[in-house]
């Protein structure tokens, strides 16, 4: 019974010590001309269902909830977010090439449409960036009128 206390204590010890080590932060406090919604003319509307819905983890800025200071949970939702952003990344929207732009476009209609994203994992904790029939047809609709 012993080793059993020192395991616990051992293991208590380990997450502390996990706590000292940090991650990097994807937070910036410009929108850059290369953004998505300085790219197109995006109406407002369509703006709020992308900033609840996408940024968080397709842009170069991303509100982070107090969980995340908190290891291992930091790390994951780091790597959450740099694959994001390797798929998708609305801040560096117009950097792409128009042949890029118009595939991503499509992608995005596509996983929006069969319900794909946002992520169920994401959307089980973020309750506000669920879409609803209406933000999918409004954002879908929009999307469209961007394909050539």
């Amino acid at each position: 019974m012993k080793w059993l206390k020192w395991i616990g204590i051992g293991v208590l010890a380990v997450l502390v010590g996990l706590q000292f080590i940090p991650t990097r932060t994807n937070q910036s406090t410009t929108v850059p001309p290369t953004d998505f919604v300085k790219t197109y003319n995006v109406p407002e509307d369509v703006k709020s269902i992308l900033a609840v819905s996408c940024y968080n983890c397709h842009s170069n800025n991303t509100n982070y909830p107090w969980y995340s200071r908190v290891q291992p949970v930091g790390w994951y939702l780091e790597n959450h977010i740099n694959k994001g952003k390797e798929d998708l990344n609305f801040s560096e929207f117009g950097d792409y090439s128009a042949r890029m732009q118009q595939s991503k476009l499509k992608s995005m209609i596509s996983q929006i449409e069969d319900g794909e994203m946002p992520l169920a994992s994401y959307t089980f904790i973020h309750r506000e960036a669920r879409l609803s029939e209406n933000s999918k047809k409004r954002l879908v609709d929009y999307l469209k009128t961007l394909i050539e």
